[in-house]
């Protein structure tokens, strides 16, 4: 579908940008939270183990969401997310969450 030339964009890739730094920020809230619960107990070898994955798990989706950022900041039509990248976002959200999951029961 052509884009047009005419059309103003308006805020929703501010709203876009915005909407992925939220998301980011929850995730580092997630991670930190992860950490911190992790090594309550003291240092163990599962403990490191779970912070490890926890922070691959992070910086995974950091990543993603700051190539997605740097596209939509790039121009006023950015490209559609492509299809990797959001399976990828989904796939480091859900790891993550199931990670949490694990660490508090």
């Amino acid at each position: 579908m052509p884009r047009d030339p005419d059309r103003d964009p308006g805020l929703q890739p501010e709203r876009t940008r915005l909407a992925w730094r939220r998301t980011t920020l929850s995730g580092t809230v997630a991670a930190v939270l992860a950490v911190k619960t992790a090594l309550h107990g003291g240092v163990s070898a599962p403990g490191i183990i779970a912070c490890a994955l926890c922070c691959v798990l992070w910086l995974g989706f950091l990543g993603v969401a700051h190539r997605r950022i740097r596209a939509l900041a790039s121009s006023p039509g950015p490209a559609a997310f492509a299809p990797r990248h959001a399976t990828a976002a989904v796939l480091y959200t859900t790891a993550m969450a199931v990670c949490g999951a694990a660490l508090v029961l």
